[in-house]
């Protein structure tokens, strides 16, 4: 699999840049206790840090809202993952553990404040590129609704658009059947390639702690 990111994208978005993990033989089942009281008290202390601060200071979320302006998407109509996330979280509407994969996601991304995808590589077909949506891209998202992916970032294979950093498709999502499996990190443009190497590799070395298997990463800029 070949993954590449369009010239279109580039251009809007300088620094542009993806943590890619391919997993391989993962069991993925109810969350061990420590990831979900892991998820639950993050959650519990980042609705305190909210009730003190304002959503747009926390500097991922912030970048990420303006990336999504930059790519022409309406940012206050489509919000990023990692935004909703932490709206939720404002809210005290905290997230149910899903399953081990799921959870995982959430907990890093709602730490690094950024959007990151889960899919399952069995249900990929070809080559994935990162581009801009247009008019004819859209899919049954895991929300339960059709979405049109017109002018927001997203990532498609020979079947066509498959996720985002706004919501991912019923196609490709991660379930306890799923074996093989490709995570997406949305780095935030500004940071160094370092950084974002570091930040790949620890959440993989968690993921595998709990799903066991094996893995290997790579940055796509």
């Amino acid at each position: 699999m070949v993954i590449t990111i369009d010239a279109l994208l580039k251009e809007k978005i300088h620094g542009f840049k993806i943590g890619c993990i391919v997993y391989k033989d993962i069991v993925v089942g109810e969350s061990p206790q420590m990831l979900k009281g892991r998820l639950q008290l993050f959650q519990e202390s980042l609705y305190f840090e909210l009730q003190e601060k304002e959503l747009m200071s926390f500097t991922g979320i912030k970048e990420w809202k303006e990336t999504f302006k930059k790519a022409g998407t309406d940012a206050n109509r489509y919000r990023h993952a990692a935004e909703a996330l932490y709206r939720r979280v404002k809210k005290q509407n905290y997230l149910p553990s899903v399953h081990s994969a799921i959870d995982v996601n959430n907990f890093f991304s709602m730490q690094y404040e950024v959007p990151i995808g889960i899919y399952d590589m069995d249900h990929i077909q070809g080559d994935v590129m990162f581009t801009i949506g247009n008019e004819h891209d859209e899919y049954e998202g895991i929300n339960g609704r059709i979405n049109s992916m017109k002018d927001i970032i997203l990532s498609k294979d020979d079947l066509g658009a498959f996720g985002s950093p706004y919501v991912d498709s019923q196609r490709t999502k991660v379930t306890t059947n799923t074996k093989n499996a490709i995570q997406f990190i949305y780095l935030r443009p500004s940071i160094s390639l370092e950084e974002g190497s570091q930040l790949t590799e620890s959440l993989m070395k968690m993921f595998v702690q709990i799903h066991g298997g094996t893995a290997e990463y790579k940055i796509i800029s």
